[in-house]
């Protein structure tokens, strides 16, 4: 990497953030504060892992950019109220990372990725000084993370300190126990028993996820993205067939939907 090449075109955007923010800056821009602007950093978020799911490159780096202009411009905000700038942020995690990486800048030794995992929760436990609480695990999870994200955090971090089921056979048969949980309390109409087993067994299956390495939001979103693909290829099946989409028949539409499934797995 061309280390000059990065600190000017770092230098360059830390001056541009400063600009819009200045005196002679940009009206919408001056307005913004951490609470205006939080949103814009969650979406540029998600779209980087858009970009990421589609697998384009080119994507991947605009979008990154557009993220790191958000963080960028929350320290700056940062840095008119004297609490931190950018250099702060950068020279912070860096310590971080090195402080909690000692097999690869110290002399500790690990054998594996699963050992790494548990030799970075003894130093964030140690970070926060926390002695034996280990309740800590699980009240710095953000609550605003989308729930299938948070669930999954939770679970892991409750396995760290042995909570958890011993195979992914085990949870298996969790994710049975809560289904037919579920079928008798549809059966009996009870709507409020419903809801909470649909919950244990949403929290169920997030966990059967984990198991197999899995990541229950990454699986959904990609659920998402291909019904979606399924639902556009339908409704041109059915255009070339002479109907119209609100036209169609429920028959008719699970006829093509059929149809356009086995198309795809020729």
């Amino acid at each position: 990497m061309d280390f000059d090449r990065l600190s000017q075109a770092i230098a360059g955007l830390v001056e541009l953030v400063e600009r819009l923010r200045g005196p002679d800056g940009c009206p919408w821009d001056k307005k913004q504060t951490t609470s205006s602007i939080k949103i814009y950093l969650l979406e540029e978020a998600y779209e980087v892992l858009a970009a990421i799911e589609q697998s384009s490159p080119q994507e991947v780096c605009s979008e990154l950019g557009d993220l790191l202009f958000q963080i960028l411009f929350l320290a700056q905000l940062g840095a008119e109220r004297n609490q931190f700038d950018f250099i702060d942020v950068v020279e912070r995690i860096t310590e971080k990372m090195v402080r909690r990486h000692p097999h690869v800048f110290g002399r500790k030794r690990v054998d594996s990725a699963e050992e790494v995992a548990l030799n970075w929760t003894q130093i964030k436990k140690a970070e926060k000084d926390t002695s034996d609480d280990t309740s800590w695990l699980l009240e710095n999870i953000p609550v605003d993370l989308p729930a299938l994200i948070r669930a999954h955090r939770v679970s892991e971090r409750a396995s760290k300190v042995g909570f958890d089921w011993a195979s992914a056979d085990d949870i298996w048969d969790k994710v049975q126990e809560e289904f037919d949980e579920l079928g008798s309390a549809i059966a009996g109409y009870e709507r409020e028993e419903v809801a909470e087993e649909l919950g244990d067994l949403f929290f169920s299956i997030v966990n059967l996820c984990r198991h197999w390495g899995f990541n229950a939001e990454h699986l959904l979103r990609m659920a998402n993205v291909k019904f979606l693909e399924r639902f556009g290829k339908m409704e041109r099946a059915l255009k070339t067939a002479g109907t119209q989409l609100g036209e169609a028949s429920p028959d008719l539409m699970d006829r093509t939907w059929e149809m356009v499934k086995d198309r795809e797995g020729q």
